[in-house]
């Protein structure tokens, strides 16, 4: 029997194909926002190592795979032509067993999300109709960048970091330091979405899907998306200053000051150097991100 024949009599999903399809390197930007969460809390965090771990294995193996199940479903005719050996329009994940993993996986996130308290639980619903209306028609915010790319960084940052702070303070609303933190890092994140899309623009103008840097042409979206990391990020450093907290203040400028040094060559070549600007300045990015989390969790503690 040939491996068109097991593909074609196949009744249920093959495991590895399962774990395939959930993507795990996608799972550290949410898993990353939500430990920046915890940090910013000022909870203690070793006394309640459980809520940590629960609120990682929410926010990466539950969360973003479900929206990358869900994705890759809705994918599929797509992917049959691009992308054949993926799971799904391989087989190896037959007949509409992708939509079910979607729904288990959503189910499961739901479940452990109302467990761990009432804003948690709301952070989760949100986000589960984000990862939806992502790919999903009729929204499918995918087609367009300036909806997808915004819908993307709240749920990979924004709500990450609230709920990693609403675990660890007994699943309550954070406080509006930290709401106005991940705010403005999901902003910065559509910047850091739109570098996505400048290795798949051939691709995006022939499926009609209207990325940036189709709708606005290369440099334009290259200077939109360094804008859009660079403002939150000033944003934040005023604000730490104004909280009194100068040291984590200089230190996110220094890493403002590098990723501008990144920008600049990025922006001399933008289609060429996205996936190299995406690699080191989304981890300066993030590491600013943890910077601002212990200033805050200074606040919150002090508080």
């Amino acid at each position: 029997m040939n491996q068109t024949t097991v593909i074609a009599t196949r009744t249920y999903p093959e495991p590895k194909a399962i774990f395939e399809v959930l993507h795990p390197i996608t799972w550290f930007p949410p898993m990353w926002a939500f430990t920046c969460g915890v940090v910013s809390s000022g909870a203690p965090i070793l006394q309640q190592w459980w809520l940590l771990i629960a609120g990682i294995v929410l926010a990466g193996p539950l969360m973003c795979a479900t929206s990358q199940v869900v994705n890759d479903w809705y994918d599929r005719d797509v992917d049959a032509i691009n992308e054949p050996d993926r799971p799904i329009p391989s087989g190896r994940i037959p007949g509409r067993w992708g939509l079910y993993l979607s729904l288990i996986w959503t189910l499961v996130s739901l479940a452990l999300a109302y467990v761990l308290g009432p804003w948690v639980f709301g952070m989760a619903l949100i986000g589960m109709a984000i990862a939806w209306g992502y790919s999903a028609p009729p929204f499918r915010f995918k087609g367009n960048g300036w909806w997808g790319n915004l819908a993307a960084g709240i749920s990979y940052e924004g709500l990450a970091w609230i709920t990693g702070a609403a675990v660890m303070i007994g699943g309550a609303l954070p406080g509006w330091e930290i709401l106005v933190l991940a705010l403005l890092y999901s902003l910065g994140a559509h910047g850091i979405m739109t570098l996505n899309d400048f290795k798949a623009i051939e691709g995006d103008i022939q499926m009609g899907v209207r990325s940036l840097p189709v709708q606005l042409g290369v440099d334009k979206a290259a200077w939109w998306a360094c804008s859009v990391m660079g403002l939150p990020q000033a944003v934040v450093i005023a604000l730490l200053f104004a909280w009194d907290k100068p040291t984590h203040a200089i230190a996110v400028g220094v890493v403002l000051l590098i990723q501008v040094a990144l920008m600049v060559r990025f922006l001399a070549k933008p289609v060429e150097r996205a996936v190299w600007f995406s690699g080191l300045g989304v981890t300066v990015y993030v590491t600013g991100m943890m910077i601002s989390a212990f200033a805050v969790r200074g606040l919150m503690t002090a508080g």
